[in-house]
């Protein structure tokens, strides 16, 4: 029997387990670097089959590493479980419900992402057990991709130096290998501090640390014309100084996300930004704070790998939808604009509610965005799935994509992943020659630039006050 066969078998035979944590990592709802439920109870389960797991890694108490095996190959499977703020959300619900007016939800699916790669380590692990299969098998717990970028600061400490590959995949609209136009990204906070006064009575004596963040954020609105346009900075304002507009605010903050292709790219953009928070300083006379909070880099691709997971797309049967699942989905595309009901991932998908079918990886169309994975892509050949756990349309970071990746939609996409992980990794670890064909293209792509982190020495994962 094909290792494709017995993968589906293993990973069926444990569903369960796979839905039951989707399910409990979805009502935890925990975001950045705040993941502890989500974290213990992952580590409790990998414990339970049979991996070491080390907690606390690279300092960040949400990370974590479950190993089984030993020797090489050393495969890993990377795995998130962080939610967003503001998205709570009623799940399998048509309609607009937060269950906490404000609270958190995981609008871009990561309870099915860490499940999804940690049904993956299990099935290889116990296929391994099975057959004597020598190799390694890791599963990274990685906080804070939403917000933080945990595996950077992972990166930075060496926790993914020993990996001969890596593997991951995305809650998504489509089935297929992942391609994202992947952006460098600088988080940075810019702070303020001014002398407060009343703003009636003595307006002269004050110095306005919101006037400071105003002024630099139309600077930078400036700047937009004099950068690369693949560059993408936005910013929110994080403290407007407080609620009573007859007291000169004497201290506010900007939150700025710098993006670009390249992380040289990113630095420059970066470097002007600062000069205009300077500037702005100046001309309110105000004191300036910047605070690097966090960063990632661009994404190295590795088509050897991207090949092996696209076959094993194809090979397993992609996710087939009921009645019902497509009848939810077509409510939930009703609550779409028309835009964003024809903003598709790919060609050839007009009108359908809900992709049961493989789409080649040329065939998408390519989107911009920031992910944490690409510092792991620098280090090890890297590879990702897209599985369909969201209708059509549906926009990650959204109401709609938190009750859709709640339902039993998001977690037969998760299942699918899970076993395209899988068979891709048995298929490497168990070929030599493929293994170093990705080997060698990525020390080719990678090249003289190898790893440099863009998090600057001495700045630590969540520590931004």
């Amino acid at each position: 029997m094909s290792h494709i066969k017995v993968v589906d078998q293993l990973i069926e035979e444990k569903k369960e387990l796979f839905m039951d944590m989707s399910d409990r990592v979805w009502d935890f709802a925990e975001t950045a670097f705040l993941e502890k439920q989500s974290a213990d109870y992952i580590v409790s389960k990998l414990e339970e089959q049979g991996f070491e797991v080390e907690r606390g890694v690279a300092g960040i108490e949400t990370a974590f590493v479950g190993t089984f095996g030993s020797g090489a190959p050393v495969v890993g499977f990377l795995g998130e479980y962080d939610a967003l703020p503001g998205l709570s959300q009623e799940k399998g619900v048509a309609e607009h419900k937060p269950i906490v007016k404000g609270g958190n939800g995981h609008g871009c699916g990561h309870n099915l992402l860490g499940t999804g790669s940690f049904a993956a380590a299990i099935a290889v692990k116990d296929y391994m057990e099975k057959h004597g299969i020598e190799g390694t098998v890791k599963y990274f717990g990685c906080p804070a991709e939403e917000f933080g970028d945990g595996k950077a600061f992972m990166a930075k400490e060496g926790v993914f130096d020993e990996l001969d590959f890596a593997l991951c995949w995305h809650p998504a609209p489509i089935n297929s290998v992942f391609k994202m136009n992947v952006l460098a990204v600088n988080q940075v906070y810019f702070r303020f501090k001014g002398r407060s006064a009343h703003a009636a009575a003595s307006p002269h004596l004050g110095r306005s640390a919101l006037d400071a963040v105003e002024l630099m954020n139309i600077g930078v609105n400036y700047l937009r014309e004099h950068i690369i346009p693949e560059a993408r900075v936005h910013y929110a304002v994080t403290n407007t100084g407080g609620d009573a507009p007859n007291v000169v605010q004497s201290d506010a903050e900007v939150l700025y996300l710098i993006r670009a292709p390249k992380v040289s790219q990113v630095q420059s953009i970066y470097e002007r930004v600062c000069k205009i928070a300077e500037g702005a300083a100046l001309m309110t006379e105000t004191e300036l704070e910047i605070v690097f909070d966090s960063g990632s880099s661009d994404m190295v691709e590795n088509h050897t790998l991207d090949s092996v997971m696209e076959k094993n797309l194809y090979e397993l049967e992609p996710p087939q939808f009921s009645e019902d699942e497509v009848a939810f989905a077509e409510k939930i595309r009703e609550t779409l604009s028309e835009e964003e009901r024809n903003t598709l991932w790919a060609s050839g998908i007009e009108g359908v509610a809900l992709t049961d079918f493989v789409i080649d990886r040329e065939a998408q169309d390519s989107s911009a965005g920031s992910t944490d994975v690409a510092d792991v892509s620098w280090i090890a050949p890297t590879t990702q799935a897209l599985t369909t756990c969201i209708a059509n349309g549906t926009a990650l970071h959204s109401w709609q994509a938190v009750s859709q990746v709640g339902t039993s939609i998001g977690q037969k996409g998760m299942l699918y992943a899970g076993k395209v992980m899988a068979a891709t990794a048995l298929d490497v670890m168990q070929d030599p020659e493929l293994l170093q064909k990705a080997k060698t293209e990525h020390s080719q792509v990678a090249g003289k630039d190898r790893y440099i982190s863009p998090i600057p020495d001495g700045v630590k994962a969540g520590l931004t006050e």
